[in-house]
C-alpha cells in the first residue's frame, strides 16, 4: 500500500534560530521577513505554546478504535463533529468506523502478513490530541483544530473529533482515518507534526488567540513533556514511573552520589548552539535597526536557567521539598 509523507525537511525546526543568526533566507536578500520577526517576538514574550500530540496505544484494533470513540465522546454525552459536518451523539463508534468503510478482511490480512514478519498489525486510526494551555477559550481550540482538519485532511482522510473541558488545559481529541480515501497509508514523521503544531497554531492566530510553535531547547528548556499515560498517572498520584524514578534519586542523595548522566553532554551541546544562534540573531537584528527586539532577545536568552536532566530535576524538585520542610519545622518549633 502506498504511503503519504507530508514532504517537509525531516530536520527543518519550528523556529531555525541558527540559519537566522547566520544572515536569513537569499530570496529577501538576507533579511528577516516580517514572519520570522513576529516568530522571534511572539518566542521570547513566552507566547503560549500550542501542542499537538499521536496518542499511541490501541490504533490497530478495530474494537479497541470503537471504545476509543465512545470514550472521547464520553460515552454519549459528547458531541462528535465529522469531517463531513454532521454531529453525532449517543455511543456510535462502531457505527462510524463502519461508515469510513474499514476493510476489516484486508486489515486482517494485513495484520496477518505483519504478525508473520514480526511486525506491529497496521494502524486503522491515527489518535491526536490538540491542547493549549488553561485559560484558553475552550470554543476558539475547537474551532482552530475544525479549520485546521478541514485544510490538512479533509476530501482525503475520513476524521471526527470532539472537545474536552474537564482539565484545566482546553484540548481536542482528533482520531483520524490511516488510510485516505485514495487508499494511501498516512505516515507520521516528526517533521509531520512539527507542521501540524506550526498549522495549529496559526489557526489558533487566525481565531485571535496568541499561540506560538517552538521546541524545548530553543526555548532554553529541557524537561520534555510526559508521555499521556505518565502525565495522567501523575496527576491521579499513581504513576510507578515518577515513583520509580524519584525513590532511585533518593536514594542517590541520601548516598550522596548523584550520577553523571551520559545525556548531559547531549544537553549541554544543544544548549550551546542554542545560545550562539540566539546571540548572532541579537547581532542581526542590530543591524536591521531591530533594536527594541534585540534587547528582548538579549533578556531572553540571560534568563534561560542551568539546563539540567530529568534526574538533575528530580533531585533539585526533592532537595528544595527538603528545604521547605525543615524552614517550616524549625519556624513550629519556635
Amino acid at each position: 500500500m502506498p504511503k503519504r509523507i507530508f514532504r517537509i525537511r525531516e530536520g527543518e525546526p519550528l523556529l531555525d534560530i541558527a540559519s537566522y543568526g547566520r544572515g536569513g533566507p537569499r530570496e529577501t536578500g538576507g533579511r528577516l521577513t516580517p514572519a520570522q520577526l513576529e516568530q522571534i517576538q511572539r518566542t521570547v514574550r513566552r507566547t503560549p505554546e500550542a501542542v499537538v500530540k499521536v496518542l499511541p496505544r490501541a490504533s490497530n484494533d478495530l474494537k479497541a478504535v470503537g471504545k476509543h470513540l465512545d470514550y472521547i465522546g464520553r460515552k454519549g454525552e459528547l458531541e462528535l463533529e465529522t469531517d463531513d459536518g454532521e454531529r453525532l451523539s449517543g455511543r456510535i463508534g462502531k457505527d462510524l468506523l463502519e461508515g469510513w468503510d474499514l476493510d476489516i478482511d484486508d486489515v486482517r490480512r494485513q495484520a496477518t502478513l505483519a504478525a508473520t514478519k514480526g511486525r506491529k498489525a497496521p494502524k486503522l486510526v491515527h489518535k491526536l490530541m490538540f491542547s493549549m494551555p488553561p485559560g484558553t477559550p475552550p470554543d476558539k481550540v475547537l474551532g482552530a483544530v475544525r479549520n485546521f482538519a478541514r485544510e490538512e485532511f479533509w476530501g482525503e482522510h475520513r476524521y471526527a473529533f470532539t472537545l474536552h473541558i474537564d482539565e484545566p488545559h482546553p484540548h481536542v481529541h482528533l482520531v483520524l482515518k490511516a488510510v485516505s480515501e485514495q487508499g494511501v497509508r498516512l505516515n507520521i514523521k516528526k517533521a509531520t507534526l512539527r507542521h501540524w503544531r506550526s498549522e495549529f497554531a496559526r489557526n489558533l492566530r487566525s481565531l485571535g488567540i496568541e499561540a506560538n510553535a517552538t521546541e524545548r531547547a530553543v526555548r532554553g528548556e529541557t524537561r520534555k513533556a510526559k508521555k499521556d499515560g505518565i502525565y495522567r498517572a501523575n496527576l491521579r498520584g499513581d504513576s510507578t514511573y515518577v515513583r520509580t524514578q524519584t525513590e532511585a534519586v533518593t536514594a542517590e542523595l541520601l548516598r550522596s552520589d548523584i550520577r553523571f548522566e551520559p545525556g548531559k553532554h547531549a544537553i549541554m551541546a544543544t544548549r550551546h548552539r542554542v545560545e550562539s544562534g540566539w546571540r548572532n540573531l541579537v547581532s542581526k537584528l542590530s543591524k536591521e535597526d531591530h533594536r527594541e527586539l534585540a534587547s528582548d532577545v538579549r533578556q531572553f536568552v540571560d534568563r534561560f536557567t542551568l539546563p539540567r536532566t530529568d534526574r538533575e530535576l528530580v533531585a533539585h524538585d526533592l532537595r528544595k521539598r527538603v528545604a521547605v520542610s525543615h524552614f517550616r519545622y524549625h519556624d513550629h518549633a519556635r
